[in-house]
């Protein structure tokens, strides 16, 4: 089970190419094989799953009711940019023309670790997101850990 945290700025290169972070690289399983599934995200950012975390997701997926035609709507998005990549001897990994595109990211990215998942991001929208919101971090925290039953 992956564990990644932190946040970290790299910048891709004009082939699309990311440094992988040692911090995160050490969170990988073995079962990965260094193989990543990079896909669209939520809130405009790029979702990189280790191949092992995929395949649990993938599960999950497969689990939707295909008479739903929410269901059918987001299986389709979400695969249709699913993409499989491989950390190359330099530790990096490439991210397709088309989720660069999405997440409009040029020249630098952030990287955050959100567990069993990778997030990029471009770092202003990033900023605009996490500052954009009418609410407090506090106030967000206390209504989703008290709906999950998590004490903070």
């Amino acid at each position: 089970m992956s564990s990644f945290k932190g946040s970290f700025i790299h910048s891709i290169d004009n082939k699309g190419r990311i440094n992988f972070p040692s911090k995160l690289r050490k969170h990988i399983s073995p079962e990965a094989n260094d193989t990543f599934i990079v896909t669209r995200g939520f809130e405009q950012c790029i979702f990189a799953y280790p191949l092992d975390e995929w395949s649990n997701y993938e599960k999950a997926i497969r689990g939707l009711r295909s008479s739903s035609a929410d269901s059918r709507f987001v299986m389709r998005h979400l695969l249709q940019f699913a993409n499989e990549v491989q950390l190359d001897g330099q530790s990096r990994i490439m991210l397709p023309q088309n989720l660069l595109q999405f997440a409009e990211i040029k020249n630098d990215a952030l990287i955050l670790g959100v567990l069993e998942r990778i997030e990029i991001w471009n770092p202003e929208i990033y900023d605009n997101y996490i500052n954009g919101k009418d609410v407090s971090y506090e106030e967000v925290a206390e209504k989703v850990f008290q709906n999950n039953g998590i004490q903070a």
